[in-house]
């Protein structure tokens, strides 16, 4: 236990660091041992469990409050993670905390399960307490830090940290679901709100519903343009900045709890746990913070009326409810408590023999040891969550229990549903349904149980919290990560380029010219491809190419090229240069591969979660940017090996989250040079983002000019951020080209 130092007041951080996490509560609070010394310990929560590892890792620093008001604290390092508290006073926790993070904004994003309440000085705290949080991360982040922002009490830190310090790389989670339109459009601040979380790179949601609950809530309240996960969002001087919303399943330390759960002291815990509940057949468990949004007055209620039918029976079923205390100092989370205890204790009045209780109820919080031994002691847990934007308790207990027994109930309306369909689902506002869920999960034979509990420890085991944050930053920071901006040695090169007799402009189009999407189909160019293109075009001795892996009839598609631009798809194998048709030509031994190599990559691509088959006129590729990190390596180790041995000759080329095995060979680079040839061009420039697009870098000749899109290594000469850039970089070739034309029409005129 680390010593708790009160200095006189607050300091700023005495280094920066890389990665910088801001969160409400710091990940420790304050502990007072018998002696009276203060100490800190590690707290409990969801998100204290799921970012614990990837602090440690990346030695970041957390920003957060220490969790006790008017006392400021020096920064310190706890537990190997760097510690920057923020100091709270009384005032701002009731207006802030309790107030307008509590009272308004979790009832509203929670559906209006409780009636939010809208007062002016709630929001004035709200905005204050931010600006200190925004402020305490801008002073810990190094230059071009990365700084990722937590939950919904910090919605205006990214607009914040985004103005104070461009050259931050920062992302925003929400924790919390986010609502529809309808229900959002209620907060008399809704704009404000909006406009603090586009000054993020990323918005991580729950679910896909609340990420695109977030995009059109933009759209009606800005107009921003908005096209699959991207937001095209203004930035000074006229220019765009791409913000991504998308949703990344938060999950846990899956091994850490099995880990636990495997320990001798902790299983000898769970049987004296059934022992001092007597023994009875089954025990249900219910684990929640008491709070309206989890339903726990339903389970209650549908519990008590199968004891009252004689469905179940006290000497056989016993219900343990934990709910650990939360926010008791906001109204209706004290009047939930009196609600949940005075039902609690009718139900024990009406069916409690001496030995056997009916409800094993619990107000206050246990350490993770105790909680895994109560995981390990149930037959089945219920969640009945009335909304949730995940709930992680259920995948703690799924990952707990490695004897593959027992029984997860699970509400559709938690997050963790979208995973975890083997659970028995149910719509906890149903109370008969919830009885007849319990009913069904009481009477599981085992069989049913074992193969429900493997898929669903497969899910929670393939997407733990490694799975989730890697995702998460991997997403922020891959193109994130490079300066924004134009670099004033490419804007150098460009006007050198210009000059060339005959220019080849050359375009990569998935991550050069548009953003990914999670799918391929809805891929568009950025706003101002198009015109930028089309200044070129009219320029004299200026060809515009796209030059893609897609099929060129897909490419074709989703670029909407102008006539007069040449295009190149399938890495080349397919062209189509100043004329109608496409040049292609496939042998029969190679069509007969082309089967083969289908019927090997469908099969693979079936079994595993997250992968789909993308047809080619002359290959396949197999993509995998939506599965979990564990799953695409085997479904990648798994074509590679079959396919090595029943078609040893394919050409197989590697990519950002897919792999592709073509019967004819041919690169970006083969295909950069027939363009090449076929222009006449004396200069080309080229811009990719992909690994695939190095095959066309490695072809490029003195006085060309090679762009690489986003960060990793590269053998280009010049980078930028991400394919918003991209129309103004087209756009500096185009002036420096009119000025180069003017300068020989001046020339010849005298």
């Amino acid at each position: 236990m680390t010593s708790a130092a009160e200095p006189t007041a607050s300091a700023a951080p005495d280094s920066t660091y890389s990665l910088v996490v801001v969160s409400n509560r710091l990940p420790i609070e304050i502990e007072v041992s018998e002696d009276g010394t203060e100490g800190w310990r590690t707290s409990p929560g969801g998100l204290v469990t799921a970012l614990e590892p990837m602090m440690r890792s990346s030695d970041g620093a957390w920003v957060g409050w220490p969790g006790i008001a008017d006392r400021s604290f020096d920064p310190f390092e706890n537990d190997g993670i760097s510690i920057v508290p923020v100091r709270l006073s009384e005032s701002e926790l009731e207006d802030y905390y309790e107030g307008f993070s509590n009272d308004t904004i979790w009832p509203l994003y929670h559906d209006v399960i409780a009636p939010p309440r809208y007062h002016r000085e709630w929001w004035e705290a709200y905005v204050r307490v931010n600006r200190r949080f925004a402020d305490a991360a801008a002073s810990a982040a190094a230059p071009g830090a990365t700084v990722w922002v937590h939950d919904y009490q910090l919605q205006l830190v990214p607009r914040m940290l985004r103005d104070a310090r461009p050259d931050l790389v920062i992302g925003f989670f929400n924790h919390i679901p986010f609502p529809p339109y309808g229900i959002y459009a209620q907060l008399p601040w809704r704009k404000q709100i909006l406009d603090g979380l586009l000054g993020a790179d990323l918005i991580g949601f729950q679910r896909l519903a609340d990420a695109g609950n977030f995009s059109r809530a933009v759209r009606r309240l800005y107009g921003y343009p908005t096209r699959g996960v991207a937001i095209d969002v203004p930035a000074p001087e006229g220019k765009h900045r791409r913000v991504i919303a998308k949703h990344f399943p938060i999950s846990i330390d899956a091994a850490a709890y099995e880990e636990l759960a495997r320990r001798p002291e902790i299983q000898e815990r769970a049987r004296q746990i059934r022992e001092d509940l007597g023994n009875p057949q089954t025990i249900m468990l219910g684990v929640d913070r008491l709070d309206y949004t989890k339903g726990i007055a339903h389970r209650i209620k549908a519990f008590g009326e199968l004891l009252a039918d004689g469905s179940l029976s006290v000497e056989d079923v016993t219900l343990v409810q934990v709910a650990s205390p939360s926010r008791e100092r906001v109204g209706p989370y004290i009047a939930l408590r009196d609600e949940i205890e005075l039902a609690v204790g009718r139900l024990n009045g009406d069916f409690s023999t001496i030995s056997h209780t009916a409800i094993s109820y619990h107000h206050h919080g246990y350490p993770r040891e105790e909680m895994v031994a109560l995981y390990l002691a149930a037959d089945v847990m219920l969640v009945t969550a009335l909304r949730d934007g995940m709930n992680l308790v259920a995948k703690e207990y799924v990952a707990v229990r490695f004897d593959r027994d027992g029984v997860l109930v699970l509400s559709e309306f938690a997050g963790a549903a979208d995973e975890l369909k083997q659970a028995v689902l149910i719509n906890p506002h149903d109370i008969d349904g919830v009885k007849a869920a319990i009913l069904r999960a009481v009477a599981m034979p085992r069989q049913e149980r074992l193969r429900r509990m493997r898929a669903l420890r497969r899910k929670v085991f393939d997407n733990d919290v490694d799975a989730w944050s890697s995702s998460f930053l991997r997403t922020l920071t891959e193109g994130a990560a490079v300066r924004p901006g134009i670099p004033d040695t490419l804007a150098g090169a460009l006007k050198d380029l210009s000059r060339a007799d005959n220019i080849l402009v050359a375009l990569d189009f998935d991550g050069t010219l548009a953003p990914h999407v999670d799918k391929p189909e809805d891929a568009r160019a950025v706003a101002g491809t198009r015109e930028a293109v089309q200044r070129l075009l009219d320029l004299d001795g200026v060809r515009v190419a796209f030059v893609s892996g897609r099929a060129l009839v897909s490419l074709r598609h989703v670029s909407q090229p102008q006539t007069d631009v040449l295009l190149a798809g399938s890495h080349g194998i397919e062209v189509q240069l100043d004329t109608p048709e496409i040049e292609l030509d496939l042998v029969t031994e190679e069509l007969e591969q082309l089967d083969a190599l289908a019927r090997v990559l469908e099969r693979i691509s079936g079994s595993i979660d997250g992968t789909w088959i993308e047809r080619k006129p002359a290959g396949l590729a197999l993509h995998t940017r939506l599965a979990t990190p564990r799953k695409a390596a085997a479904a990648l180790k798994a074509a590679r090996e079959e396919l090595g041995t029943l078609l040893p000759g394919l050409t197989v080329r590697d990519g950002k989250d897919v792999i592709e095995f073509a019967v004819r060979a041919s690169t970006k680079g083969d295909a950069l040079e027939r363009l090449r040839r076929h222009a006449g061009a004396d200069r080309v420039f080229y811009a990719g983002d992909d690994t695939t697009d190095e095959d066309a870098f490695a072809v490029l000749r003195p006085g060309d000019v090679g762009l690489k899109i986003g960060a990793g290594d590269s053998l280009a000469g010049y980078r930028v951020r991400g394919p918003e850039d991209v129309p103004l970089v087209l756009g500096l070739i185009a002036d420096a080209r009119a000025a180069v034309a003017a300068e020989r029409e001046a020339a010849a005129g005298a």
